[in-house]
């Protein structure tokens, strides 16, 4: 019998591919019954909020290494830089894992997982203002817009993969340069 966490994972892998999948799809892809699925998870949102859930416990975790990376690095702007970079590219990995919740109305309407992401921003907001400190990022934008940026260009990554524009590989370094270098002629 299917454990909750592989409940989880059948249901985010199913959720990446069909955002739309209703618990009927979700069950089947666990290999369960519906009753078991609402064992579980006595309704769709409730298995959304969850994974919603487990996406930010993922943010967080990524928060965690770079603010310890970051603190080690102090103010060189070297280290800062690839701080950012690997933060970045740790972004995009999870983002292949989690890409539908970086989108799901259900998740992004719920109210704790809201007040969650915005702390979790706050905490993202102040890598950023250490960058911008060091002359690693323009001082000129406001903190949270590193943050807006690299959310679109994640979700825009997700998309390109999906359609075949491009190869999952290219994913993280099209993101990252994109972020740090634009996408205009040098």
């Amino acid at each position: 019998m299917a454990d909750r966490d592989d409940v989880l994972g059948a249901a985010q892998r199913l959720l990446n591919a069909d955002p739309t999948a209703s618990m009927a799809a979700v069950a089947e892809a666990v290999g369960i019954s519906r009753a078991t699925l609402h064992r579980h998870f006595d309704s769709r949102e409730a298995l959304l909020v969850e994974l919603g859930t487990r996406s930010l416990d993922r943010w967080e975790q990524r928060l965690d290494e770079a603010e310890e990376q970051a603190l080690e690095a102090g103010e060189d702007p070297g280290r800062l830089r690839a701080v950012l970079e690997e933060l970045v590219l740790a972004y995009v990995d999870d983002s292949d894992a989690f890409a539908f919740a970086l989108t799901d109305h259900v998740i992004l309407a719920n109210a704790a997982l809201v007040e969650r992401t915005q702390v979790l921003a706050d905490r993202e907001a102040a890598l950023v203002a250490a960058a911008q400190e060091a002359g690693v990022l323009r001082r000129d934008l406001p903190l949270r817009w590193f943050g807006h940026v690299t959310y679109g260009l994640l979700v825009a990554a997700r998309e390109a993969v999906r359609i075949g524009d491009i190869a999952p590989r290219d994913a993280g370094r099209l993101v990252l340069s994109s972020l740090l270098a634009g996408v205009g002629a040098p």
